[in-house]
């Protein structure tokens, strides 16, 4: 049997398959018998160990976990939500059934806000079956434990459970549901495990099954044949070979320079990545040290913190993108009005243009710590749509003695008019997984439209090859930051289409680095022109894939 999903990664894993127990069953709607009061106190009581459970985890965690764990924490600490398993309870409803309706009432608002804050719809899934699993006195599901390395099966993963995966013993996971560009699929693309989302049949697969999970192709197979099982282990033994191969700079096979960069969010990526090879970072995203707070970090903070990280990059590329919030990722203290359809909504340079004092105060530290660090910095302005965004964004950069000032490419308008932007920023470094839900209106967290969230659509990459000739036009640099730039065959189109950088999560760097080196630049150019003939995603990879036979790359 063969199921097909969303790769996250490339890599490929062999193993049997271990299930994640299922989630706590729906409580029963019966009516509560038993005295009010006391049974919201046993709600509230739960509510606040959970709480304090993930908190603790929370202080243990780093990377993307930290942070998701730290908002799950917030949310169960949130009062509204406690008032409304309190007024459920007063209602006639059961503290189990309370809690189930209540969260349930709050992750539907939260998907109806697409986005960021659709992703933690997950998040308040997890919450609520832990705070059931209290109530009713047993284990929260939980991520098996097993003395020998397996493949973990799931019909979703909350991103805290993801971020516990002893990668000792768990190969790549399997899930029924899900995004591979929501939380649960960066945390997996960060630690370099391989897994599958939003296989259709997962359901399906056995406890003991053997698997072979293919990160790269998306695919599953369920009890492969000798011939499937010796294929997939030598591809094994050739991503093992291109792991352990020599860290260099990133480089085309006639000696064309491609920076190859690392994306992180908090000082403890930074020397991990540099480990891995990461010539610099191409995309720091400051917004961790904003989110989930009710009061912006001060000046100073942000200082200590941005110093911290960039300091291990001393003398090389930092590229930080100033906080990319609103709308979809709202905060309390920069616009938590509500809006009918916030991805479309106030976000970005253009909420930061109306709190410009945000926007300076960030600048300024920025650039201190810049100075402080030994950093090359660079800055980037998000969901620039026109010049007239980029023009503002580069001027306020300036007042600061910024001197590389860009734009990101997420909004089709701005890559349809790069050359304008070019001429008003320093650079611009095109974000896929933004560009890409933008051009094919499919929201990149809701599994139902994932099949459109696919960057080697010939919309996304004309897109891209605009921008790319806009970059020649005016001599400026264009990177890529977004997630395509981890996929190795991608890459190569990428540089082909005038990309000049690459910015990944770090443990695709070596991929990415192996394949490079097989293609001069013009024959990445050939890849690239072919390509784009492609009328859809499928043909483009099989249009890359014909012409690398061709040459025999």
């Amino acid at each position: 049997m063969e199921l097909h999903g969303f790769g996250v990664g490339t890599r490929i894993a062999i193993g049997n398959a271990v299930r994640m127990p299922d989630p706590l069953p729906i409580p029963d709607d019966v009516p509560l018998k038993g005295d009010v009061a006391a049974e919201q106190e046993r709600a509230k009581a739960a509510i606040k160990l959970t709480q304090a459970q993930i908190a603790a985890r929370a202080e243990e965690a780093e990377g993307a976990l930290k942070e998701v764990l730290d908002a799950q924490s917030m949310m169960a600490a949130d009062p509204s939500i406690e008032q409304l398993v309190s007024d459920a309870i007063a209602g006639g409803k059961t503290a189990d059934r309370a809690v189930y309706e209540s969260f349930q009432q709050f992750a539907e608002t939260l998907k109806a806000m697409g986005g960021y804050m659709a992703e933690r719809a997950t998040d308040l899934g997890d919450v609520s079956q832990r705070i059931r699993a209290q109530l009713a006195g047993v284990p929260a599901p939980e991520v098996p434990q097993r003395d020998e390395p397996f493949i973990l099966v799931a019909v979703d993963l909350a991103p805290a459970d993801t971020g516990k995966l002893d990668l000792d013993k768990v190969q790549a996971f399997v899930t029924r549901d899900g995004s591979p560009k929501a939380h649960t699929g960066i945390i997996a693309a960060e630690k370099g495990l391989p897994a599958v989302v939003a296989a259709a049949g997962a359901d399906d697969i056995p406890e003991g099954a053997l698997l072979v999970v293919d990160a790269g192709t998306g695919q599953v197979i369920v009890g492969p044949t000798k011939f499937q099982l010796d294929e997939a282990r030598a591809k094994q033994r050739e991503q093992d070979e291109i792991a352990a191969a020599p860290i260099a700079p990133g480089a085309l096979a006639d000696g064309d320079p491609v920076q190859l960069l690392a994306n992180v969010g908090k000082p403890a990526d930074s020397q991990p990545a540099v480990d891995l090879g990461a010539e610099g970072v191409g995309l720091f995203r400051t917004e961790f040290l904003f989110l989930d707070r009710t009061t912006p970090p001060t000046k100073d903070e942000q200082v200590e913190v941005y110093t911290s990280l960039m300091r291990p990059f001393a003398g090389k590329k930092v590229v930080a993108r100033v906080l990319d919030a609103g709308a979809d990722k709202p905060l309390s203290f920069l616009n938590d009005a509500a809006e009918a359809n916030p991805a479309l909504g106030m976000r970005g340079i253009r909420i930061l243009r109306e709190r410009e004092n945000l926007l300076r105060d960030q600048l300024a530290a920025l650039a201190e710590a810049g100075e402080q660090s030994g950093a090359d910095l660079w800055v980037m302005a998000p969901m620039v749509a026109d010049a007239a965004d980029s023009e503002y964004f580069t001027a306020v950069g300036r007042e600061y003695g910024l001197r590389v000032v860009g734009s990101m490419i997420e909004v089709p308008s701005a890559a349809l008019l790069a050359e304008q932007v070019l001429r008003t920023s320093d650079f611009v470094s095109i974000g896929t997984n933004d560009l890409t839900q933008y051009t094919l209106a499919a929201d990149r967290v809701l599994g139902t439209v994932a099949n459109f969230q696919d960057p080697w659509h010939p919309a996304v990459l004309r897109l891209i090859a605009e921008t790319g000739r806009a970059g020649e036009a005016t001599g400026k640099p264009v990177g890529v930051c977004g997630e395509a730039a981890a996929d190795p065959r991608l890459a190569v189109v990428l540089v082909g289409l005038g990309v000049k950088s690459l910015s990944m999560a770090p443990p695709a760097l070596a991929g990415v680095r192996y394949i490079l080196q097989k293609y001069t630049r013009e024959q990445a150019r050939q890849t690239a022109a072919r390509v784009l003939e492609a009328a859809s995603a499928d043909e483009a990879r099989d249009l890359f894939d014909a012409y690398a036979a061709e040459i025999g790359a």
